[in-house]
């Protein structure tokens, strides 16, 4: 009956907008828990340390501001124009609204593009997986699929039930962080942050915000694509392997030609099949998010942010509005739900030319519309251009041109900015940021008990205060690698982003969208940075580092580490490391997980393990580094490593604060 009705809705829907004109009525829905349905819904506490203002990451607290407001020179440090953001509830609301339900019009490139409808996974049987799951809600939606397909080597049959890591709260119709639109006569899906980055409670099939979704099967759903080459720059198929795809009947006709008439573009075929078994290979929870032309997808962080600076496992959001958490909820959107806003810097970054770059990435995308095939006398950029709203940048979101482009810089590494018209620049970013900082997880527990008291007193002994100090627990540094000693891939991935690195310019904040032509330009303050710390985040000089992780919500977060590869489920001796648990389909144990951190006989287990997997070796997730033991043979006994992880899997602010004072 349910289903019955749902489908009558949906038709019912589609007929109005035919009716009534595609342009004008574009029916959509995404999933924004109400309170109710929320276990830590931000509005629902005190936020006394997120409410004020934040001026180009320098805090303004509510007392603060409200002394500065009565002189001249006060107000004219507050207005929007010096870079000062106001964060009360009403601006907290919308961020929230935004995490969940804004695209940025992503859906364009993920589905006219990438094709993540067109293929296995359809709409109609993730509607039907949604239909079945809602009434209790589910951490991990499992679809059958609707035909046979060989993606990456590996056969998949019609009929086939996977599991997809999706989040669906209970009651809901569709997948938390997956917006569905019909627009342009087609359904499409896009991404929003609250995909990776909310999560449901197995327990009461409620809301968990801001704790990651530590199963989401990114890689897999994205080769499930029809056109996951879309994404190759985030896998390791490099400009050498594109141009071993490529004919070389092709290569002597674009050289007699010239790339004005015809652009030599590899075999669609052999490259999907590539970047597939790529994609086949991410650990579940994981997501690479840099264009280092590497497949080394790191873990899916949480959104408990504040005091967590800077953002990024290597520390690369470190300047701009809230302490550089904007400038990574920029790069989420602009980097990497839509690959052809790098089209400009291809050459420089990928040794790609331009014209090349855009072909490879249309040539096989399942709308027509938006397919370029080079058997017609038209530049792969006219082509994108015809399709493309955008006129100062490549790409469909919806992005701006910073007064860098198309270089990049520290607060733009991807070189544009989110933004839609109507707002001013980094409103909609910068809301995100204070709803982010503004999440605390679910805590009913307003100290901590004698065990966890315990665990804090361990945590000092044992020496993990020197790192891990401040409220959140973190002392906000980069740490090279070589002292971490961790798998070293992520920690170089911005090694080659120098080559178009410049100073970091922007607009002022009342600046509106579409930015006039000749608009006013600030410098984005940088004065604050420590130079060593921005040449390890680039790994200049060095093998790059890794970012002291603050410790809030590590509850929520197994596995552990960047690659998320110290994973440990309830049974310690048969479910070690991602072989026993997610790649099985069996969540991670925070409690068991976090021995495995500290522990270093249960964390040999553990990597051992992992390099069993080709799969996770080719992903680079081992679980390694971090060596740093709080066990008997560095002279702590059961009772004190019981206590730690419970003092650990108890860190919130506010308990900090009442410890810190006592």
């Amino acid at each position: 009956m349910r289903r019955r009705f749902f489908i009558g809705l949906t038709i019912a829907a589609v007929v109005i907008a035919v009716y009534m004109g595609l342009n004008y009525f574009e029916p959509s829905y995404a999933v924004n828990p109400s309170s109710d349905i929320s276990l830590n819904h931000p509005i629902e506490h005190e936020m006394n340390d997120v409410y004020g203002f934040d001026i180009w990451g320098v805090s303004v607290s509510a007392i603060e501001a409200k002394e500065l407001i009565n002189s001249e020179e006060g107000r004219d440090m507050l207005s929007l124009h010096n870079g000062a953001v106001k964060v009360d509830e009403e601006f907290v609301q919308e961020g929230r609204n935004l995490f969940y339900e804004e695209t940025f019009n992503n859906e364009e490139f993920i589905t006219d593009v990438l094709g993540i409808l067109e293929g296995p996974l359809s709409v109609i049987n993730i509607g039907k997986a949604v239909l079945k799951a809602r009434g209790e809600g589910t951490t991990n939606l499992k679809v059958e699929l609707a035909e046979d397909a060989v993606i990456g080597g590996k056969s998949f049959k019609k009929g086939q039930t996977i599991e997809t890591g999706l989040d669906v709260p209970k009651g809901a119709f569709a997948p938390l962080g997956m917006p569905m639109k019909f627009s342009d006569g087609r359904l499409k899906a896009g991404i929003s942050c609250a995909a990776c980055h909310a999560t449901v409670d197995r327990e009461t099939g409620k809301v968990i915000e801001g704790a990651p979704n530590a199963d989401f099967n990114a890689g897999l759903m994205m080769a499930l694509a029809t056109n996951s080459t879309a994404y190759f720059t985030n896998t390791d198929v490099d400009a050498e392997k594109i141009e071993s795809f490529i004919n070389h009947q092709d290569w002597m006709k674009e050289k007699e030609l010239g790339q004005e008439s015809f652009v030599a573009l590899p075999d669609a075929e052999k490259l999907e099949d590539a970047v597939d078994r790529a994609l086949l290979a991410w650990p579940r929870g994981n997501f690479d998010s840099t264009m280092d032309l590497e497949n080394n997808p790191t873990q899916i962080p949480d959104s408990f942010t504040l005091g967590d600076h800077p953002y990024g496992w290597n520390g690369f959001a470190s300047i701009g509005p809230f302490k550089g958490l904007t400038a990574l909820n920029n790069n989420v959107h602009a980097q990497n739900s839509d690959l052809l806003a790098q089209a400009d810097q291809s050459d420089e970054l990928f040794d790609i030319e331009k014209e090349r770059y855009i072909g490879t990435l249309l040539q096989n995308a399942p709308n027509p519309n938006y397919r370029y095939t080079n058997s017609v006398e038209e530049k792969p950029s006219e082509r994108l251009a015809r399709v493309d709203h955008n006129k100062t940048v490549y790409g469909f979101n919806d992005m701006i041109r910073p007064p860098t482009y198309p270089n990049i810089s520290l607060f733009t590494p991807n070189g544009t900015v989110i933004g839609s018209e109507g707002h001013t620049v980094l409103e909609e970013l910068n809301a995100l940021s204070a709803y982010q900082n503004a999440l605390k997880p679910p805590s009913d527990v307003p100290t901590y008990t004698v065990a966890e008291a315990t665990g804090r007193e361990v945590f000092d002994r044992a020496g993990c205060i020197s790192c891990h100090a401040g409220f959140s627990r973190t002392n906000n540094k980069v740490i090279p690698n070589d002292i971490v000693k961790a798998e070293p891939s992520r920690a170089k991935a911005f090694e080659d982003s120098i080559k178009l690195l410049k100073e970091s310019w922007f607009y002022p904040l009342d600046t509106p969208i579409p930015v006039p032509e000749h608009a006013e330009r600030v410098k984005i303050p940088t004065g604050h940075l420590d130079m060593d710390q921005v040449k390890l985040t680039l790994a200049q000089g060095n093998e790059g580092g890794y970012k002291v992780k603050g410790l809030v919500g590590l509850t929520f977060s197994p596995p552990y580490l960047h690659d998320g590869g110290v994973a440990v489920g309830k049974d310690k001796a048969s479910q070690l490391g991602l072989t026993g648990t997610l790649e099985k389909g069996i969540m991670p144990d925070a409690y068991n997980s976090l021995l495995a951190l500290v522990d270093r006989d249960l964390r040999e287990k553990v990597v051992k393990a992992n390099k069993k997997s080709k799969r996770l070796q080719e992903a680079h997730s081992t679980g390694e580094g971090h060596k740093h033991w709080v066990d008997k043979k560095n002279g702590f006994s059961k009772e004190e490593q019981d206590a730690l992880i419970q003092y650990l899997l108890s860190i919130d602010l506010e308990k900090e604060k009442q410890a810190e004072n006592e």
